[in-house]
């Protein structure tokens, strides 16, 4: 099974996001983990990879399994970890590898274009305490069967 890091940056009132250039949907700077790496770790490089930034002192705020699947059977499976800072160094790339960077305001991240798990972390990180824990079930096409998440919230 695929692990995946990504960091949620906030400062000032606003988030550090990529958008990706394939779906043009928004989302939180990361990527997959290497073998015999952290998730910490992988956080950290992930996001200084596709930034530049140096996040400080991360923490733990959302674990997500994603199923991708057809004709009700499994067809992939990764497992996500997302971290949350408020504290960096650095120079922001002018162009990340990986799409474009941008600091969005806070209150204009849950009308961004993203996948249905992603606005859920957004608004956990942004909005609650403590670590979220989920399982989001999508088509091949990103398109959401399904979801549950602990503790459970609308």
């Amino acid at each position: 099974m695929q692990r995946v890091t990504n960091t949620v940056l906030q400062s000032d009132g606003k988030v550090l996001l990529l958008q990706k250039p394939s779906r043009h949907w928004w989302v939180a700077p990361g990527g997959k983990m290497e073998p015999g790496e952290s998730i910490i770790e992988s956080a950290k490089r992930e996001f200084r990879e596709e930034t530049g930034l140096h996040i400080k002192d991360p923490n733990l705020r959302a674990v997500f399994t994603m199923v991708m699947m057809k004709d009700q059977k499994v067809v992939n499976e990764w497992m996500m970890f997302t971290f949350h800072a408020t504290d960096y160094e650095g120079q922001l790339l002018k162009e990340s590898p990986e799409g474009k960077l941008s600091w969005k305001q806070e209150h204009e991240v849950q009308q961004l274009t993203m996948a249905e798990g992603d606005l859920c972390m957004f608004e956990h990180v942004l909005q609650r305490q403590g670590v979220l824990y989920g399982t989001f079930y999508y088509t091949e096409e990103f398109e959401l069967i399904s979801h549950r998440l602990t503790p459970d919230f609308t």
